[in-house]
Order: structure tokens, then sequence, then C-alpha cells
């Protein structure tokens, strides 16, 4: 199975926890990581400047029309939807969902439908239950899914929402996220 796309939800907490696994993946990494982190609507690129400092892979703040290229990291812009088509990306100033936008449920959704069994889902620490309905659709068209282990994460709601909807998700400590990341890409 070839892995060509991770996506990656978080909210409260998820800064300290996205640093945490970006800071062990390899530069050479063979998939493209799409993330969504709930922010404020106004908040700049701050975000991807902090976050750079923990990683090898280069990060920036995904483009409407943008080709998804393996290596990168594309962080959804604040206020703005981000949506997967196949091979690029797709922005949206659609209503909020789950009181979020971007939405880490219209990011998985979309990346389900755009790469199937070729996608995996990551759910982080955060204070709501945004991205447990796109799980389950990765889920359902056969991509892989992964939830933090709850008691790693600052705030549990979110994983423990996750873990209720795909009860069949990798639960994995915040430690080893990364670790199993490289290996299942690697196969």
């Amino acid at each position: 199975m070839k892995y060509e796309l991770v996506v990656i939800g978080t909210s409260l907490g998820g800064l300290q926890a996205i640093a945490v696994i970006l800071s062990n993946l390899p530069v050479n990494l063979p998939v493209a990581i799409a993330v969504v982190q709930h922010r404020h609507t106004s908040s700049n690129n701050q975000l991807i400047d902090t976050i750079q400092r923990y990683s090898l892979l280069p990060i920036v703040e995904a483009e409407d029309k943008q080709e998804i290229i393996a290596g990168m990291v594309y962080l959804a812009p604040a206020n703005y939807h981000l949506l997967v088509e196949p091979g690029h990306f797709a922005l949206s100033i659609e209503a909020p969902v789950c009181y979020a936008r971007p939405s880490i449920d219209v990011l998985f959704e979309t990346a389900a439908e755009a790469y199937k069994e070729r996608l995996i889902g990551i759910i982080l620490t955060g204070a709501n239950h945004d991205g447990a309905q796109g799980l389950a659709k990765i889920q359902a068209y056969g991509g892989f899914t992964i939830v933090q282990e709850p008691t790693t994460a600052i705030c549990n709601t979110m994983p423990n929402s996750a873990i209720t909807a795909v009860p069949q998700a990798k639960v994995i400590t915040l430690t080893d996220i990364a670790s199993f990341l490289v290996k299942l890409c690697s196969w």
C-alpha cells in the first residue's frame, strides 16, 4: 500500500502536539501532510514560523489550487476551509463546521473522497468533536486512521470522540505517532 497524503486535525493543545510529531519526521518523508489547527480568524504567519522551528520538512500555508507535493507540510489558512481535490487543494469560506473554519471534518471528508486508501488521517488533542465524522469517512473509504492516546492529550475530548466514531482506529501515544507514521509510509 502506498500512502500519498496524511491529514492531521487538532485544536486545544495542538501546537505542542504538532511540534512533537514534526520534530520526529525525516526530511525525506514520502508523503505530503495537510494540517488543520483551529486558530483565531485573524492569526497570521507566526504559527507557520513557530511550527517550522520544529520541522525538517518545509511548512507553508495552503493556497487555492496549490499542487500537493510529497515532503511538504501544508497548514490550513485562518478562516478558510481546506479542501482536497485529486492532486491539489482548494479553499472555501463556506459556513463554519463544528464552530470552526477551518474545519477538520471538511479536510478529512474531502481528502477521503480524493485519496481513498492512499490516505492516513490523524486526530490529535482538542476540545470538541470536530474530525470524528471525517475520520469515520476516511475509514469507510479504506484509509488508515490514527488517534492520539487520550491520556497523552492536553484535552482528550477530540481523541475520545474520534475513538467513539472509529473504534478500529490505531490509538497511539503522542510520542510514538511520528515513528509509526514513518514505518507506515515506508511500506
